[in-house]
């Protein structure tokens, strides 16, 4: 097929490679502008565009789409049989969407209807999940709403991180999207309407979404929101009145009952908070606002600590 890709992080790399691999002509690629990247703030271009230049594809990075007569005029001249969006970070608009005669096939890291939105693979793990996956689909109007195409699932083992799951679901979404062209072209895919009633949402994370709330939740939950907000915001609070980033934790037995949510215990030079529920977690390694990063018996053996509460 003749292939318009959207794309613009890492994990829209694979899927640019498995179109290119499985024969299909990317006659253009979309992504978004170069960003400053680091303390040094030198403008970067994102890693889509940088495949793509590699593969000898042409790269157009418009600021913005809905209004840009110029871009349309491109993408109609190309004609192309289906638009590819994965993680491109800008919504479609309706022109785009009925410019192929496939319609626009997107890639999204979830089994939708669970978890549309911008940061799906963040919030699957934050809430506890044990299975995810990819769902292909045509894009609509609407936030993740359109017919789903294939899905598949995969499990999250309760050591993984976000990370980890990016780059897994980055690798599996790539054969299930030319799977799903495939399937498009020689009409043997059905589509499926999504139940919207058991939609849930994956919002952009903000910084907040990491501070951590001992009275409103469990050692499991925050332990689940720790793993799901990997690299950022991570998991903080506040220790005499500066910020603590924590950066290891596990669930811990149950140690004082009488306890109140945020109360700090010390045993055997290992750090242990109160959760709700009277569960615990102990911190395994953190880093207290002004000092480095080290391990909690190392930071113990250097700190007499005055307060007995977190947060």
């Amino acid at each position: 097929m003749k292939l318009v890709y959207c794309g613009t992080p890492h994990f829209a790399v694979p899927s640019f490679a498995a179109l290119l691999a499985a024969g299909h002509e990317i006659a253009l690629t979309v992504s978004q502008p170069d960003r400053p990247v680091g303390r040094a703030q030198l403008l970067t271009a994102p890693p889509v565009k940088q495949a793509a230049q590699a593969a000898g594809v042409p790269v157009v990075q418009p600021e913005k789409i809905r209004n840009n007569f110029e871009f349309r005029q491109q993408l109609e001249q190309i004609q192309p049989d289906a638009i590819v969006v994965v993680a491109y970070g800008r919504i479609i608009p309706p022109w785009m969407l009925g410019l192929p005669r496939l319609g626009c096939i997107n890639l999204h890291a979830s089994l939708l209807p669970k978890y549309r939105g911008a940061a799906p693979i963040q919030w699957s793990v934050a809430m506890g999940e044990t299975v995810t996956g990819n769902t292909t689909m045509l894009l609509e109007e609407g936030l993740d709403t359109g017919p789903i195409l294939l899905q598949r699932e995969r499990m999250i083992a309760p050591e993984e991180n976000a990370v980890d799951l990016f780059t897994v679901l980055a690798e599996a979404g790539a054969p299930l999207l030319v799977e799903t062209l495939a399937g498009l072209e020689q009409g043997s895919i059905l589509l499926r309407t999504q139940d919207h009633a058991l939609a849930t949402l994956a919002p952009i994370l903000t910084r907040e979404d990491g501070r951590m709330d001992f009275t409103a939740r469990t050692a499991t939950e925050l332990l689940n929101r720790w793993r799901g907000f990997q690299p950022w915001p991570g998991a903080f609070t506040q220790l005499e009145g500066k910020k603590l980033i924590v950066h290891g934790m596990r669930v811990a037995s149950s140690l004082n009952a009488a306890a109140q949510p945020g109360q700090i215990q010390i045993e055997d030079h290992c750090l242990f908070a109160a959760c709700a529920q009277n569960t615990w977690l102990e911190f395994t390694e953190i880093q207290l606002e002004g000092k480095k990063r080290m391990a909690a018996a190392e930071f113990l053996r250097g700190t007499k600590l005055a307060a007995t509460r977190l947060g």
